[in-house]
């Protein structure tokens, strides 16, 4: 059973997993099986399903955040789950052979504590240190990486992993600002280099790119889906909840070939909607049960 502290004697998580529902209903929790949160964050997806299984001190809960890690640690008791302060990637490439789970979850993205703490260099809309590490104990940050590429790399960034169209026009006011500490600074700049009209703040994909880069999130999890898939029981279901139409690629493409068989026909998309919380607009669900007969494809 979960434990808590003076500071979180609530059930309510600080954070609202999207399509929650929908991941429960594709892993199917059932007694005994063994859980494997690869981005535990706030517990939000780790709870629901912790309560079909039980508790038993062979789950494990990964997240590279550690404030999120010591919200977790605050939460579920040492000897009822294994909490590892993580990448997934590392995290997954650390297990051994007898390391098993019937149940995989990976949420991508960023958590709505992230988003909300100025300090932490995410959010264009309030002042804070430009960093976007997921991690802030180790890597670069935001403002280092911009200062360290070149103006055509920038643009390669903000076009492939922010799908920003206008990349060059605003590469090249970074680059002649540079350097830039701030978060508001950044979005100033970006703000003033945009043409045009559109539906959504014209920083937005620019500060989506530069997180995507600096905590080499595609990179990360396309070196990680065989690892998962290797760390999966027969009869194993894994569900990755992906923000990114690279992301989404990824999984799909991995599936396509791998002992992996879809367990929902298409993507399950998030509610376009959902006004409690605008990331399940962006959000998919893929799900995956692990066929011991070879190649299944998608």
């Amino acid at each position: 059973m979960p434990k808590h502290t003076p500071e979180t004697k609530s059930n309510q998580a600080p954070h609202q997993p999207v399509l929650g529902e929908a991941v429960l209903d594709m892993l199917t929790p059932r007694p005994g099986e063994r859980y494997l949160d690869l981005t535990a964050g706030y517990g939000g997806h780790t709870r629901p399903i912790l309560e079909r299984t039980g508790y038993q001190p062979d789950h494990v809960l990964v997240d590279r955040d550690e404030e999120a890690v010591s919200y977790l640690a605050c939460q579920f008791a040492d000897d009822l789950v294994r909490i590892i302060h993580s990448d997934y990637e590392a995290a997954l490439a650390g297990f051994h052979p007898e390391d098993v789970f019937d149940l995989i979850c990976l949420d991508l993205g960023v958590s709505s504590p992230q988003l909300d703490s100025a300090e932490r260099g995410f959010s264009f809309s309030a002042d804070g240190p430009l960093d976007m590490r997921m991690d802030q104990t180790r890597g670069i940050t935001a403002a280092e990486l911009l200062d360290r590429l070149s103006e055509a790399d920038i643009a390669d960034i903000l076009a492939r992993y922010g799908e920003e169209r206008q990349s060059g026009r605003i590469a090249r006011a970074i680059a002649r600002a540079r350097p830039i500490e701030r978060t508001t600074q950044l979005s100033e700049i970006v703000a003033g280099a945009y043409t045009g009209k559109s539906r959504l703040h014209p920083a937005t994909r620019t500060f989506q790119a530069l997180r995507i880069a600096v905590n080499d999130e595609i990179g990360q999890l396309e070196r990680s889906l065989p690892m998962i898939e290797s760390v999966l029981s027969s009869g194993g279901r894994m569900a990755v909840i992906s923000f990114h139409s690279l992301e989404d690629r990824a999984v799909k493409q991995f599936i396509t070939g791998s002992s992996l068989e879809p367990l929902n026909r298409g993507v399950i998309q998030g509610k376009i909607n959902d006004v409690s919380n605008p990331r399940a607009r962006s959000a998919k669900l893929r799900a995956a049960i692990k066929n011991t007969n070879g190649p299944a494809g998608a």
